[in-house]
């Protein structure tokens, strides 16, 4: 799924990929509501947050929601120069990396969770978490070529809208049944990422109420999951080629 770049990926690749990653992100944006009070992947929310805040004179709360937007845009940019640094060295999973450093730091976030390492009114979590989304997000709206967004969903939505009239369009005028099978399948692949952003938060919920300690783990392997057959298989595949 992430090994494969822009118009070498097809739809079922684009599908599961942002399907997996929107139904991690999703529990994750829940997740980090009940338990730091900010939607970590809700950038449009924030900003808004952020304008109200300020115009009311919260000026803390106005600056907080600010960093993190600020903290979303610096993990997009930390991936963007990864990815560019892969690329120019031709290394084979420039874009695995960014979701394996994710899973990383989700599971140091857990271990901080664990031992206690902030305490409970502390926005340090929520300013990584906001980094980790943007990374997550960078990494497969690069990937896909601007197709998949997995972390907030307004964008799909409104790509949804437009190919369901694109869809009933192709009824009332006479399209090829090549071009009708394009419009349902990227009217289907906005769909189910919508949907599985949405059924993550509320797996996520009842996986945080059931473990909140654990929570942060829980999705730090599944990310690793993601990725690390896919690392290995290929990996295994370059070495035999370099050794011919």
């Amino acid at each position: 799924m992430l090994f494969q770049e822009q118009e070498k990926r097809n739809f079922v690749t684009n599908r599961r990929l942002g399907s997996s990653l929107a139904m991690i992100a999703g529990a994750i944006n829940v997740a980090g509501f009940m338990n730091f009070g900010y939607y970590c992947a809700n950038m449009t929310g924030n900003a808004s947050a952020m304008a109200l805040n300020l115009q009311s004179g919260k000026l803390l709360e106005g600056f907080r929601a600010m960093e993190l937007g600020g903290s979303f845009i610096l993990g997009a940019t930390v991936c963007t120069f990864l990815v560019n640094r892969g690329r120019r060295r031709h290394w084979y999973a420039a874009y695995a990396f960014s979701i394996l450093l994710e899973s990383a730091m989700l599971a140091l976030l857990g271990v901080a969770n664990v031992f206690v390492l902030f305490g409970p009114h502390s926005f340090t979590p929520a300013l990584m978490l906001c980094f980790l989304m943007g990374l997550q997000n960078a990494t497969v709206t690069r990937i896909s070529g601007s197709v998949v967004r997995t972390t907030h969903i307004t964008g799909m939505l409104t790509d949804l809208g437009m190919e369901i009239a694109d869809w009933l369009d192709a009824w009332r005028h006479r399209v090829g049944p090549e071009h009708r099978s394009i419009i349902w399948q990227r009217l289907w692949l906005h769909l189910q990422i919508i949907c599985c952003f949405v059924g993550g938060g509320v797996i996520g919920a009842f996986v945080y109420h059931a473990w909140p300690t654990y929570f942060l783990f829980v999705m730090a392997t599944l990310l690793a999951a993601c990725v690390l057959p896919g690392m290995v298989v290929n990996g295994l595949t370059h070495f035999v080629k370099r050794r011919r």
